[in-house]
C-alpha cells in the first residue's frame, strides 16, 4: 500500500493537537500533531508474522517498522483494525489523547511523549520500552486513573448543566471575595477552553476596579505536570487584573491570555513574564506608555499600592485555584525576568514603587 489509510483523525478540544491512526498494509500506528509537525508516535500493530529484527530499509524511508517478534505479544501479525471500532480521548489538558478500541485502552500518547526525547506512546500489544512504544500494560497503573477522570470530565463538561455550574460556583466566590459583578465579557468566541472576563467596579475602599477571567480553572492546564513534582497547586488558575483604565480596554488583553496555555500547549505560574504579540502601541495595559509584556504574579502584596483583595478559597476538580496577578511591564524588564528571574524584576519594579495596579501614566524609566 504505497499511500497510508487513515483510519482515525481526531483533534483535540482546544485546536491544538490533532491525532491519526494510519494503516499501510502491513502495520498501524498513531501519531500526534501539532500544526506543523508530528511530535510523537507510537506503533500498534503488525499484520503479518513479525521478523526478527527491525526492518531498517523500511524505517529508511520514513515508514513505520514491523515490529521484531520478541518485542509485541502478537507475533504472528493481528487483523485489521476497524475504524468504527477506534476512538480518540483526550485528556483534560488537550496535550496527550487515548486511542480506544471498542471503549479498551489501545494505545496512548501522552502529553509527555517526545519523539526528540526518546519517549514515544504506549501501546496494548508492546512488550517492554522499545524506541517505536512502550508497554501500555506496565503503564497502566498510572494511566487508567488518568483516562477515567477523562471520560468522566468530557462528560461532564458535555452536559447541558456543567459549564453553568461552574460560572455560577466561581461568580459567587468573586462576589464574596470582591463585590458585586458588573459587565461580563466572552473571551472565547464559544470554542473550547470557554472563558469570559467579570467586572468588579470600584468601591469606597478598593479606589481601583477588579477584572477576572471565569473559566480558566474549568480545566487543567497543559506541561504543568512535566514540569512540577507535584502540580495540583499550580494546574488550575485564574488571572486578574487590577485597574483604574476603562474596563472594556483593560479587558482586551483577556482575548489575548484566556485561552493561551492551551492553545500554545504551556502554562501560566507565578513569576512567568509574557511579551504581546503585536505592536506595542495596541497592548491595552499602556501600549502608548511603552508596555508590551506583562508579569504574572500570587502574591501582588510584594508591590506598592492598594492591598490586593485575596482571591483564594475556590477549589474545583479537587485542585486549589490559584489567582495570578497581571502586572503590565517594559520588554526589558522581561528580558530581565528572563534572564536572572522574576524576584530580580519584582525587586526593581518595587524600589521604582511601581503599583501591581494598572493605571494611566507614562512607564516608568527607572
Amino acid at each position: 500500500m504505497d499511500t497510508p489509510v487513515t483510519l482515525l483523525e481526531s483533534s483535540s478540544p482546544y485546536g491544538s493537537r490533532r491525532v491519526t491512526v494510519e494503516y499501510d498494509g502491513l502495520t498501524t500506528a498513531a501519531y500526534l500533531h501539532d500544526d506543523t509537525a508530528v511530535i510523537s508516535s507510537t506503533w500498534i500493530a503488525n499484520h503479518q508474522p513479525a521478523p526478527d529484527s527491525i526492518d531498517q530499509a523500511r524505517l529508511d524511508a520514513g515508514r513505520t517498522p514491523l515490529m521484531p517478534a520478541s518485542l509485541i505479544k502478537h507475533p504472528g501479525g493481528r487483523g485489521s483494525l476497524h475504524a468504527a471500532a477506534l476512538q480518540a480521548l483526550w485528556f483534560e489538558e488537550g496535550d496527550g489523547v487515548a486511542i480506544l478500541e471498542n471503549g479498551q485502552p489501545l494505545a496512548v500518547i501522552a502529553g509527555w511523549s517526545d519523539m526528540d526525547r526518546g519517549m514515544p506512546g504506549y501501546s496494548r500489544d508492546v512488550i517492554g520500552q522499545t524506541p517505536f512504544g512502550w508497554s501500555l500494560d506496565e503503564a497502566m497503573e498510572g494511566l487508567a486513573p488518568r483516562l477515567e477522570r477523562s471520560r468522566a470530565y468530557w462528560r461532564w463538561r458535555q452536559s447541558a448543566s456543567g459549564w453553568d455550574q461552574f460560572q455560577h460556583a466561581l461568580h459567587a466566590h468573586l462576589q464574596a471575595r470582591v463585590g458585586p459583578g458588573g459587565h461580563y465579557w466572552d473571551t472565547s468566541a464559544g470554542q473550547q477552553p470557554l472563558t469570559g472576563v467579570t467586572e468588579r467596579p470600584a468601591e469606597p475602599h478598593r479606589p481601583y476596579t477588579v477584572l477576572s477571567t471565569v473559566g480558566m480553572s474549568c480545566q487543567r492546564m497543559p506541561v504543568v505536570e512535566q514540569v512540577l513534582d507535584d502540580p495540583s497547586g499550580y494546574a488550575r488558575i485564574e488571572l486578574a487584573i487590577a485597574t483604574t483604565l476603562p474596563s472594556a480596554q483593560a479587558a482586551r488583553v483577556f482575548l489575548w491570555l484566556a485561552t493561551y496555555p492551551w492553545r500554545a500547549v504551556t502554562w501560566f505560574g507565578p513569576g512567568h513574564s509574557v511579551r504581546w504579540y503585536d505592536e506595542p502601541a495596541t497592548f491595552p495595559l499602556g501600549g502608548d506608555a511603552g508596555y508590551g509584556a506583562v508579569l504574572l504574579l500570587d502574591s501582588p502584596g510584594s508591590l506598592p499600592g492598594p492591598e490586593a483583595p485575596d482571591l483564594s478559597g475556590f477549589t474545583f476538580g479537587g485542585d486549589p485555584v490559584r489567582w495570578l496577578w497581571i502586572v503590565p511591564i517594559l520588554e526589558r524588564d522581561r528580558q530581565l525576568a528572563k534572564e536572572h528571574g522574576s524576584a530580580s524584576l519584582v525587586g526593581r519594579l518595587a524600589a521604582q514603587q511601581r503599583s501591581f495596579a494598572a493605571k494611566d501614566g507614562a512607564a516608568e524609566t527607572g
